[in-house]
């Protein structure tokens, strides 16, 4: 073992980059270099995830902004009263401590949802909660105000709150975004985060195996790669590792089953279809949904997880079994 900083990326021996969020600028440029200026990001801005049936359908409504694209979006329509007061509340939510790393000139690109509605009651209206071509269904009028949610390509039972990145405690969270209209009864998969975080745009990089789609031999695992979490980066770890140690032998590199929590993290961050490209944890709506058929034979949300979960642990054993 050797305890120096990693200024170069080999170029031809067996590597594995696991730099976490905070990378140092030597790696970092190594890095862009590697990748593309373009493709390296330095901030999270998470929006809010919530599970798609505890959305009050009787108050949302789908609808596309002017009728493009299909009904692709959830929307929940707000009245004046019922805007004025979400606002209030937002603005006068608890944010989250910076840590001493983190810079408060936020970018535009990050900013908190909460930073941007203090410029002006009015500023939500007209950014990410604006009605402009969204009608009511019932009356043919536009909402005062409207909070679109989109589905997550990987994630048929999730939707996100599209421009609802924000800097503000669990708790807080929780209370202000179910004081939006249809979302009273809300259950959030993932709640909405923005902190400094080094990763890289790994759809554009990465196979399924972790390894670049450059050079075979380098691997890139851990948050870097756009996974959130300990046992996450863990995970992604033991996974290159092993696909280093295969290329080693001369073996073929191993894909994990999409069934598995493994499986589906890689499958997400090597696959996912996005201009947005940003870290998750792991969720039951990344893992392979469950068939048509089971749906309807197991109406109750828990009862599917528990069939994802033993389909994933057989196919987990079986595979483990073969490696």
């Amino acid at each position: 073992m050797i305890r120096e900083e990693i200024k170069t990326i080999p170029e031809d021996a067996i590597s594995i980059i696991a730099t976490g969020p905070l990378t140092s600028e030597a790696l970092t440029v190594e890095i862009m270099k590697f990748t593309g200026d373009d493709q390296l990001y330095f901030y999270d801005a998470i929006a809010p995830i919530v599970a798609a049936d505890s959305i009050d359908m009787s108050i949302a409504f789908k609808a596309a902004r002017y009728g493009k694209g299909g009904d692709d979006y959830v929307n929940c329509p707000f009245d004046r009263e019922q805007y004025e007061r979400f606002y209030n509340e937002l603005i006068e939510a608890k944010s989250v401590p910076l840590k001493r790393f983190e810079d408060t000139k936020w970018f535009e690109a990050c900013l908190p949802i909460e930073e941007i509605a203090r410029r002006g009651i009015e500023t939500l209206r007209f950014g990410c909660m604006k009605p402009k071509g969204l009608p009511l269904p019932s009356t043919g009028r536009e909402p005062y105000a409207a909070v679109q949610l989109r589905q997550e390509d990987l994630m048929a039972d999730a939707f996100s709150l599209v421009g609802f990145q924000n800097h503000l405690k669990y708790g807080e969270q929780k209370r202000v975004l179910q004081l939006i209209p249809g979302l009273e009864n809300a259950e959030f998969l993932q709640y909405g985060q923005i902190h400094r975080n080094t990763f890289i745009n790994s759809p554009q990089i990465l196979h399924e195996t972790l390894q670049t789609k450059k050079q075979p031999k380098l691997f890139f695992a851990g948050q870097i790669t756009g996974v959130e979490g300990y046992i996450e980066s863990v995970g992604t770890g033991w996974l290159a590792g092993l696909n280093a140690a295969r290329i080693l032998q001369n073996r073929e590199t191993i894909v994990a089953p999409e069934t598995s929590a493994i499986g589906a993290l890689c499958r997400y961050v090597s696959n996912v279809e996005t201009k947005n490209f940003q870290p998750v944890n792991i969720t039951f709506g990344l893992l392979a949904p469950v068939s048509v058929e089971l749906r309807k034979k197991y109406r109750n949300k828990r009862e599917r997880h528990n069939i994802q979960v033993e389909l994933a642990l057989k196919d987990w054993d079986e595979w483990i079994s073969q490696i």
